[in-house]
């Protein structure tokens, strides 16, 4: 299969790279330093599913250097889904489709609103791995999982069995499609956004925010509402999807930090505004009341709009 990975960071460089060693034809959308060490030096993944070293590797600055492709991958992060939508049209063959694995509910819909919804699937990727450097990243927790399929519920679909079947192909890698990926992807939502929040305020690794009384109530409080919000709109939640998040998160390695704390902890632009920005808006437009959500929001954006290098608001 001929598929593109748009962002070869910890999920494009993991997954594509997996598929690429299952012997398909990959391709990958980079810049800078990163695409430089792809070029010269190839892919390198440590992992506790089985580390390798991908030698050469196809990549690219420019889509057009690509050119049309069976799938596309899209890996940036949430706040670059835009901007990368702009630039996908040489990837896009009559029948290419693409598959969003962005933290967040909204990048299908982004997507969808440049590239037609016809294309689009629904998507997800579970790992705890990072870039460790230039053209190598580093695994260390959860066993990599991919989750897509149709949005409109209509069950597996000739191009979904085809990419299922290519990532049956590739080790380290566990795929599900389900029937309503909506659910899906509001079910690691529920999970990524709370972590993530909390672990950013408190910046301490999963151990430690959990281990705390109050700040596990914290973390309780804000997986609850989002649960709230996901069925205000309609969506599917388990009866126990609470539940099973928050053992989810007892089960992480006591060192386990989600990247959107990394990024915000490290002065970078961070996925804010799609993670608990997103639970926010989101509830707002639902007429729900979120106060856990919106106080972790507000504690968070003076550091995101540093980042950003935004200017204060005038007057203040």
């Amino acid at each position: 299969m001929r598929i593109a990975v748009f962002g070869a960071g910890a999920v494009g460089g993991y997954f594509g790279g997996r598929l690429a060693q299952a012997g398909h034809s990959v391709a990958f959308v980079a810049r800078g330093a990163h695409l430089e060490a792809l070029r010269r030096d190839g892919l390198r993944v440590e992992s506790i599913a089985g580390g390798f070293h991908l030698r050469p590797v196809e990549a690219a600055a420019e889509p057009r250097a690509i050119g049309p492709v069976e799938a596309v991958l899209v890996c940036v992060k949430a706040w670059q889904v835009r901007e990368t939508a702009a630039a996908m049209p040489p990837l896009l063959g009559a029948e290419t489709f693409v598959v969003p694995l962005q933290n967040g509910v909204e990048a299908a819909d982004e997507l969808a609103a440049v590239v037609g919804p016809a294309r689009v699937l629904g998507g997800l990727a579970r790992i705890l791995a990072f870039v460790e450097g230039p053209g190598h990243i580093r695994h260390t927790g959860v066993m990599p999982r991919l989750e897509f399929g149709e949005r409109d519920g209509r069950g597996a679909s000739a191009r979904v069995a085809a990419l299922r079947a290519a990532f049956a192909q590739a080790q380290g890698v566990s795929v599900a499609t389900p029937d309503d990926v909506t659910a899906a992807i509001w079910d690691k939502f529920l999970f990524i956004t709370p972590l993530s929040a909390v672990g950013a305020v408190t910046r301490v690794p999963a151990g430690a925010l959990r281990g705390v009384p109050e700040t596990r109530h914290l973390l309780e409080q804000v997986t609850r509402e989002i649960a709230a919000l996901a069925r205000a709109r309609g969506v599917r939640l388990a009866l126990d999807a609470v539940e099973r998040t928050l053992a989810i998160v007892d089960g992480l390695p006591a060192d386990a930090t989600a990247s959107m704390q990394r990024d915000i902890m490290e002065g970078r632009p961070s996925e804010l505004d799609y993670q608990v920005g997103a639970v926010v808006r989101l509830a707002g437009e639902a007429g729900l009341d979120v106060p856990a959500s919106a106080f972790l929001y507000a504690s968070l954006l003076p550091a995101e709009r540093r980042a950003r290098g935004w200017e204060p608001l005038p007057g203040r």
